[in-house]
């Protein structure tokens, strides 16, 4: 995987010359920037480090295909990055194994992907890893839930705590009810054990 680094004073003049030299532009890209000290009486450095989504998207794939064929698994893969997200779903020859009990063997996964990424990088892309269909109609399944519960919340009054969730899940469950009128969510509790409680308002 390629990696661009220069420094310079100016943090977006520095990457500006990053992305023209390499005929890169921004929604291509992801980057970071750490603060030197340039020297005696030279003031601060800032060193810019910028990686394309495209070679993060293909590092991951490689990285997967050489994993899963460890488990016995043939996978295939459709992928595609939209709006400096990377999406990656996968077809194998056992989707259960992949996906585990809850989707715990896929978490798993995904978590494994983002750490390899972040030490080759020292940044955190947004990866999303599903199977099939399997995250798209878990979602369904949240959203679903989610506006169940609010308008039970609005009929009683009363406040309601759903199970633990991920940050991913509870995300589902705040967009879903974004524009709810009657109610507003908050995520509660220490992790692995927080959740979202959904509250009536005025």
């Amino acid at each position: 995987m390629k990696v661009y680094e220069q420094s310079g004073k100016d943090e977006e003049k520095v990457l500006e010359e990053i992305l023209k030299a390499n005929n890169l532009e921004r929604d291509q890209i992801i980057y970071k920037t750490a603060s030197k000290k340039g020297g005696l009486f030279k003031g601060t450095v800032e060193e810019v480090t910028v990686v394309k989504l495209e070679d993060i998207l293909e590092e991951t794939k490689n990285f997967l295909q050489e994993l899963l064929k460890k488990m016995g698994l043939d996978v295939s893969f459709e992928s595609r990055i939209r709006e400096e997200q990377i999406y990656i779903k996968m077809f194998s020859s056992n989707n259960a194994i992949l996906i585990g009990k809850n989707g715990q063997t896929l978490t798993a996964l995904q978590l494994i992907v983002r750490q390899m990424i972040s030490k080759e990088t020292g940044m955190l892309p947004y990866i999303l890893l599903d199977v099939e269909n399997y995250k798209d109609k878990k979602n369904a399944q949240l959203e679903r839930l989610a506006k169940k519960t609010a308008k039970e919340v609005i009929q009683s009054g009363i406040d309601a705590s759903l199970e633990n969730m991920n940050s991913y899940e509870r995300r589902i469950v705040h967009n879903a009810l974004t524009n709810f009128k009657g109610i507003t969510t908050i995520s509660e509790g220490e992790e692995p054990n927080r959740h979202v409680v959904i509250k009536k308002v005025n």
